[in-house]
């Protein structure tokens, strides 16, 4: 009976001992959803198990962690004041995610934030999800425009992020396509849907995601342009070149949906191509002659050519709808020998 007793006991021991190590488990696992990739998820849960297998696990009663959520109330007035100012549905929601995640960790009163609390998580952000630095730098942003607009309203009395150090970038020259680019990619492609939605882009500068809100409705024929609603809530307009306009015409004529769309999918029921939808066609026509190619590389290519053809830069600014020129001068990759070309021409004397 005695032998009877002790090995239900043990045994009821170890199956609680297998349910606490479960839970441990899932506890780790669910903490880490959002910072892991689904198949990072399971190889973490395997390796948790093979160290916890040699390890008995026993439940502890523990005080609960007190949770300052008092943060709340600032971000929201913050992200207000984002939307007024004019940013777009989608930064706002980026800015919300990586704020509530750093000051769910911090877990303090945003005055009693300091800046060790910042860069401790910045190094646990960087480890845990492999970015790049130009991520960091983004995110690093992100919280500095936070403190700032705290501080300018008096919600807290320094700006931690003045302490955080700041995250250094190496700067590479992102070309734009060669012509010869273009066209080997113009000639591998399959329809004249996708040599409509190739050189709409060049012609255009469009944003990706403004292509993939554009309806037919919105492309004035007659005079070969359109309006394009921009970042910032701004309207800006554009135009099509003469290849652009043929292309799109003999594109939407030949288009048997109803779809309001600009850009419609190849097969019924017709969708609108999202912004991920062009971002996987342009890879893929470009992976077929060897071309790294996205979306925007259009736009920087636009910005390039018309700059080292004679456009003044102000003008492709607001080609590009850009508010500032420095931001229009960081598309453009300019050429040595039209800067050589024109200094001959004006300096010559």
């Amino acid at each position: 009976c005695l032998l009877l007793d002790f090995t239900f006991c043990y045994n009821k021991a170890k199956r609680s001992g297998v349910k606490v190590k479960e839970q441990l488990v899932n506890r780790v696992l669910y903490c880490m959803q959002d910072l892991l990739q689904d198949e990072e998820l399971a190889e973490l849960r395997n390796v948790l198990q093979n160290v916890l297998c040699t390890y008995r696990v026993e439940s502890e009663r523990q005080e609960l962690r007190v949770v300052d959520d008092s943060w709340q109330d600032d971000l929201e007035d913050y992200l207000m004041a984002k939307a007024l100012e004019g940013k777009s549905p989608a930064t706002v929601k980026r800015y919300r995610y990586e704020l509530s995640r750093l000051l769910s960790y911090v877990n303090k009163p945003v005055f009693n934030i300091r800046a060790s609390d910042i860069s401790g998580y910045l190094r646990m952000y960087k480890r845990l999800r492999n970015v790049c630095n130009q991520t960091l730098k983004n995110v690093r942003t992100v919280y500095s425009s936070f403190f700032v607009w705290l501080r300018d309203r008096n919600r807290i009395g320094s700006n931690p992020m003045v302490l955080v150090e700041q995250i250094k970038v190496e700067k590479k020259l992102k070309k734009p396509y060669t012509d010869t680019e273009r066209e080997l990619m113009m000639r591998t492609c399959k329809t004249i849907r996708d040599k409509a939605i190739m050189e709409f882009m060049y012609s255009t500068a469009v944003r990706v995601s403004e292509l993939a809100a554009l309806n037919q409705a919105d492309i004035r024929f007659t005079s070969k342009d359109l309006v394009v609603f921009g970042k910032g809530a701004k309207e800006r307009v554009t135009y099509l070149n003469e290849r652009s306009h043929m292309y799109l015409k003999e594109y939407l004529e030949s288009r048997t949906d109803d779809n309001p769309a600009l850009f419609v999918s190849e097969k019924s029921p017709y969708k609108r191509l999202t912004k991920s939808g062009l971002e996987d066609l342009i890879r893929r026509i470009g992976q077929r002659v060897d071309v790294h190619a996205y979306p925007h590389r259009f736009r920087r290519t636009a910005a390039t050519n018309a700059l080292n053809r004679g456009m003044p830069v102000q003008e492709v600014a607001q080609f590009l709808g850009h508010a500032k020129l420095e931001t229009t001068m960081l598309y453009c990759t300019v050429e040595g020998e039209s800067v050589q070309y024109h200094h001959k021409k004006y300096l010559s004397a």
